[in-house]
């Protein structure tokens, strides 16, 4: 059966999640991690795409990305897999696939979810049971978007510059969104919208999304999201 094809959009957000083969993990050693930061870096000054948010955990990773051109995140994606890849199996002596297959990615309606997003993605360490608070996870973005710590791999969202006319206004709003749990509903929604490839956001989003890409895109889910991975 052939592979459905990519569709992405210029200046449309996506959130991208990829997972570790039969979710085994993917970072061992705080040099992997580095090492992937490292290349993402590389990758989205030489295919100019633009990231918003991103964590990575043991065995998966999410990125919020804004890509300048329709190919630029398919050929991001594939510079970062033709080199962690073979780090990991250099490094650890093993061989063969390390990722679950393709990444999966959905296009965001950024007006209505893109904050969400966000949160959705750096709370994914405290939703794991793997630290209480958002800012005690080494390996993700909320540090840069919630204390305004240097991080080059970020740049703001005009939504997120949009939450306040100062740097401290607009890290006091953005911490003030985490008091607020994310319901159960907008989460299924979220990773249904990754899970399948479907546009998240509201009909007229996925209306005019599919107008401009000619196709149908993802497809409609059904009950709960496979599996507890976040």
């Amino acid at each position: 059966m052939p592979r459905k094809p990519r569709f992405f959009l210029p200046n449309v957000p996506v959130h991208i999640v990829q997972r570790g083969h039969s979710r085994e993990s993917v970072f061992f050693d705080d040099r992997d991690y580095r090492a992937y930061l490292g290349w993402l870096s590389e990758s989205i000054s030489r295919y100019e795409c633009v990231i918003h948010a991103y964590v990575l955990l043991s065995n998966h990773i999410h990125i919020l990305v804004t890509p300048k051109d329709k190919q630029g995140i398919s050929r991001m994606m594939q510079y970062l897999g033709r080199r962690y890849v073979p780090y990991i199996n250099h490094t650890y002596g093993t061989s063969g696939s390390l990722w679950e297959g393709r990444y999966k990615a959905s296009l965001i309606h950024d007006e209505q979810y893109l904050l969400t997003c966000m949160r959705y993605i750096e709370l994914n360490p405290v939703r794991a049971n793997i630290t209480k608070r958002a800012d005690q996870y080494r390996w993700s973005s909320y540090r840069a978007n919630a204390q305004g710590k240097d991080d080059s791999l970020i740049t703001p969202h005009p939504l997120y510059l949009g939450l306040g006319k100062t740097k401290a206004c607009r890290l006091d709003a953005y911490k003030a969104l985490f008091k607020v749990h994310i319901d159960e509903e907008k989460l299924m929604g979220i990773r249904a919208a990754w899970q399948t490839g479907t546009p998240l956001g509201n009909e007229k989003f996925k209306i005019k999304i599919e107008r401009k890409l000619k196709c149908k895109v993802g497809q409609a889910r059904r009950g709960r999201p496979d599996g507890p991975l976040s």
